[in-house]
């Protein structure tokens, strides 16, 4: 993967988000197009309720729960049978770039502005657009993508 297609991946997330998907979506949607094609759009509903760190909850950041599920996709088990380290060690890693990019992983503390201000939602495109490029590169890293 080339540093276009990091970038690409930032530009799409962010253009996503723009119309009005939530960071979890824009990210996993983003992912989806770009690098698994032969996944079901329709999967994008299992990111709704993770915009706004959950729910609006305030609590983890939709855009690191969207990369965390394109993670899973990849290195996740389908039976109880299967080791789980792999997957965890991935999620692990790619929260800890996070949290160094970012301080943190808490979407209120990321974004303390209002839900749907000009403010909150510049700031969220920023973030999610960043992280899905941040993801690219951690896939890349990892040997997860050709």
């Amino acid at each position: 993967m080339s540093e276009e297609m990091a970038i690409e991946m930032r530009n799409k997330a962010g253009n996503y988000f723009k119309k009005g998907y939530n960071c979890a979506e824009a990210v996993f949607l983003t992912y989806r197009e770009l690098l698994a094609p032969e996944l079901d759009p329709s999967l994008v509903r299992l990111m709704t309720g993770f915009g706004g760190g959950l729910g609006e909850s305030g609590c983890m950041c939709g855009a690191l729960t969207g990369s965390i599920t394109a993670l899973n996709l990849i290195k996740g088990r389908s039976t109880n049978q299967t080791s789980r380290d792999e997957a965890y060690q991935l999620a692990r890693e790619f929260t800890d770039k996070f949290t160094e990019k970012y301080g943190v992983t808490c979407c209120r503390a990321l974004n303390p502005y209002p839900f749907e201000t000009k403010e909150h939602l510049t700031n969220c495109l920023k973030i999610t657009g960043n992280t899905s490029k941040m993801l690219a590169e951690f896939l890349e890293e990892k040997g997860l993508v050709e």
